[in-house]
């Protein structure tokens, strides 16, 4: 069997191992491929990897062979699904591998704003302690995330954990979800949630109801002092919206893993907006969160060869 995979760099930039794979196939690691280049490099292949490469019918109708496509990521809507089902391609993906990881980097952001860290240690890196006449300083206002109310919109696996950790700081916590769930926190309306919270988080799934859902409406209901955190997917905000309220201080702070462009655009609205942190789409990439979607893509693999797909989403 032939196995390229398209774009291997973001998953294994080299402190992984294809081996377990080259058991199994042959197989082609490209650690980018341009859009123009995708049906070349697929060409005869039996099955391909992928993390952000789309995959239409046009590309599918030259690459005849293909038979199945391995999302390396839990969202796989890069790939159109229905093209597949009518060749008989299997489509998987790899679910609840970043809960861990996501909702750990919801808490480094979140104290971003409430610590300040870097700003702190940057100051004493300039020499400004050693020239304080005081024991200490602070450069903003620190916060106790004690009593503050964090509301998660979205109360899947993320979700659960961000809000178990919440509860270890001592933070009350609301949802808002369509699924309730036994021993949840309160469950709140979507309004509710942006009057009433001092951290909102993001974490339902994007789909037409919820793209966009962050806009100059649902952000005139936030505080002023509340803060805004998306590690989920940037199609939820409106990002010049968003640089407006920013700008004119009209909420506290936003901070974001995803932008609705991947990679971000200089004219991007967000890029210099006040009060506003972004990271690189990493909340997933630690070592050991990486090495267990490797892990659930070859189990995925193997389940197909043995005619028994398992996470199959098509």
């Amino acid at each position: 069997m032939k196995l390229t995979i398209l774009d291997g760099h973001g998953v294994n930039p080299g402190d992984l191992s294809w081996a377990e794979f080259e058991k199994l196939a042959e197989v082609t690691v490209f650690p980018r491929t341009e859009s123009n280049k995708v049906a070349q490099r697929i060409g005869d292949s039996d099955a391909i990897f992928l993390n952000k490469i789309q995959i239409t019918e046009e590309i599918l109708s030259k690459c005849p062979n293909l038979k199945y496509i391995g999302v390396l990521a839990t969202g796989y809507n890069v790939i159109d699904l229905e093209a597949c089902k009518k060749r008989n391609i299997v489509v998987t993906n790899i679910p609840a591998y970043s809960t861990e990881s996501v909702a750990q980097h919801v808490f480094a952001l979140i104290l971003n704003f409430t610590n300040h860290v870097y700003i702190h240690n940057e100051s004493v890196s300039k020499g400004d302690w050693i020239n304080c006449p005081d024991f200490c300083y602070w450069l903003k206002p620190l916060t106790e995330l004690s009593g503050k109310t964090l509301g998660i919109f979205g109360y899947g696996n993320i979700g659960q954990k961000v809000s178990q950790i919440a509860k270890a700081f001592n933070m009350n916590v609301i949802c808002c979800t369509r699924t309730q769930k036994e021993g949840m926190p309160e469950s709140v309306t979507f309004e509710d949630l942006l009057k009433r919270s001092d951290f909102i988080s993001l974490h339902a799934p994007l789909t037409e109801k919820t793209k966009n859902i962050i806009n100059k409406d649902s952000l005139k209901l936030m505080k002023k002092s509340a803060y805004l955190i998306n590690t989920a997917r940037g199609g939820f905000v409106v990002e010049k919206d968003l640089a407006d309220f920013l700008n004119q201080e009209k909420i506290a702070g936003y901070a974001a893993d995803v932008v609705l462009e991947e990679p971000m655009a200089k004219d991007n609205p967000l890029y210099k907006a006040k009060n506003c942190v972004i990271t690189p789409h990493i909340a997933w990439a630690p070592l050991e969160t990486r090495s267990r979607l490797q892990k659930i893509a070859l189990e995925n693999l193997k389940a197909y060869l043995a005619g028994k797909p398992i996470n199959q989403v098509n």
